[in-house]
């Protein structure tokens, strides 16, 4: 997994050593934002910019980033009705942070950043959001960089050409159904 970090974000992460692999599809982007003054993480996927935001992130809890960064993406696909692997099984395998490579994908993330404050703003605050809410609407946000296309229906389509199954959503296991009751 690529990890793209804005300058902010690599200030605080303040990592020993950089990569500089080439831009890649697949490559993740993370961005650090301000809100009510607390830090917040946005992290969105180069191909299908699904979005996840996190309120209220401590520096602690970015150190190392790996774990966090693999649990919010997995938790925003549980909660779509994904498979955790939508985009590949990010827990094993290298874990590289790099700087932002591509332009027009840091400026999606501004608009999606301009997103969340308004979100926030309609709250009243940070801690009155609905963090479900927003990032359910930052996974149908269409964007033109990506022909207007919802980013779920991007992680929707990657899924289904991978012939990966979706989990259940009654959280008893993937593909497992109950038999429907039978009147007697």
């Amino acid at each position: 997994m690529i990890l793209r970090c804005t300058k902010k974000l690599l200030e605080v992460l303040r990592p020993a050593q950089m990569a500089a692999p080439e831009p890649d599809d697949d490559d993740w982007y993370a961005n650090l934002l301000w809100f009510d003054r607390r830090k917040c993480l946005l992290l969105t996927h180069v191909a299908t910019l699904f979005t996840v935001f996190e309120p209220d992130i401590r520096t602690a809890n970015l150190r190392p980033v790996h774990p966090l960064v693999t649990y919010l993406i997995e938790r925003e696909l549980r909660a779509e009705g994904l498979p955790s692997e939508a985009f590949g099984d990010l827990r094993s395998g290298p874990f590289i942070l790099a700087k932002t490579a591509d332009r027009s994908v840091v400026g999606c993330m501004n608009d999606m950043a301009f997103l969340c404050d308004h979100h926030v703003f309609e709250a009243g605050s940070l801690a009155d959001m609905d963090l479900r809410t927003l990032n359910h609407r930052l996974h149908r946000n269409i964007n033109s960089s990506r022909d207007y296309h919802r980013p779920i229906d991007l992680v929707s389509a990657r899924v289904a050409a991978s012939g990966a199954r979706a989990p259940d959503r009654r959280g008893r296991g993937q593909g497992t159904r109950c038999a429907p009751l039978r009147g007697g």
